[in-house]
């Protein structure tokens, strides 16, 4: 035991050592147990979800007067001035 050093701090650092240890062995065991839950769980399907469409919406489509077109362009012109 050196000489400068206080059995306090030996102490804590013996303590703050097994600390360390203990939370690096929680740490792999809560990792490992995760990653088991996430392979099971790709493997059994979730029920409260509903099944996902293979495929997007319908295009929809409206048809605009000439006078909303016109609105429309000005619009557009207005809004892409400053680029």
């Amino acid at each position: 035991m050196p000489e400068h050093v206080s059995i306090y701090q030996l102490t804590g650092m013996a303590v703050l050592a097994l600390a360390t240890v203990v939370w690096a062995i929680g740490l792999t065991r809560v990792l490992r147990r995760g990653r088991e839950a996430a392979l099971w769980r790709t493997s059994a399907s979730l029920p409260a979800l509903p099944y996902q469409r293979q495929t997007g919406p319908e295009l929809e489509s409206v048809q605009l007067t000439p006078a909303e077109h016109d609105a429309f362009a000005g619009l557009v012109r207005q809004l892409s001035d400053g680029r």
